[in-house]
């Protein structure tokens, strides 16, 4: 699968308007609980400010990524994530997760470092990469790993226009979360780290694979 490919049919995702999770959760500040402060998780994203590294369980690319698209497009949608009064959930793929995706699209033997990676996504073109930003994005829940525990089989509204499902498998002592996307070829993200920065209105979950708002052959 070429790059070309896959940023004509990426960027064919609509960067639709906010809207608000199926889930349904509550508002930020639901009565008889106490009030979620406001601290952004772009602050958190860049509270590390090594750059790229050999640490593959960390966001640098994601980080870079985000930064690409707001010094390109100063309206994006994807500026949501420096408003801390808004409440929504992302999806956070690690460094390790864009190395897999690249390796996986040039069909590559040797994982690519995090530089090589994020040229590679740079090179699909700024629309495509807030497009597959955007599907990480979850605008209007602050959905916690227990919200999605008991969750299973719903569908989330991204901002990106299109949705994802919940899954929780696994036995009940041990329950995880793994994330349908539009891909069926390919193994399905899982969450691997929850709730960074749980006890804001902006809540964010690692998982291990970059969710494809497209299916790859």
């Amino acid at each position: 699968m070429r790059f070309t490919r896959l940023g004509k049919q990426a960027a064919a995702v609509a960067t639709a308007a906010i809207v608000a999770s199926a889930l349904g959760a509550a508002p930020a500040q639901a009565t008889g609980k106490k009030p979620l402060k406001t601290k952004s998780l772009a602050a958190v994203l860049t509270t590390d400010k090594r750059g790229f590294d050999h640490n593959g369980h960390d966001y640098d690319i994601l980080t870079a990524a985000v930064q690409a698209v707001l010094k390109a497009k100063p309206g994006s949608k994807v500026a949501v994530l420096a408003d801390g009064k808004t409440a929504l959930t992302v999806f956070l793929p690690n460094d390790r997760a864009f190395q897999l995706l690249v390796q996986d699209i040039t069909k590559s033997r040797k994982l690519p470092g995090e530089k090589a990676s994020f040229t590679a996504v740079a090179g699909l073109g700024i629309n495509t990469v807030e497009s597959v930003l955007l599907y990480h994005v979850v605008p209007g829940a602050t959905i916690t790993k227990a919200a999605a525990l008991k969750s299973d089989n719903a569908n989330l509204a991204t901002a990106a226009g299109s949705k994802i499902k919940v899954d929780v498998y696994g036995p009940r002592w041990h329950r995880q979360i793994a994330l349908i996307d539009a891909d069926r070829s390919d193994r399905n993200p899982r969450v691997n780290r929850a709730d960074i920065n749980k006890g804001n209105r902006q809540i964010a979950h690692g998982i291990d694979r970059v969710l494809r708002p497209i299916d790859l052959p």
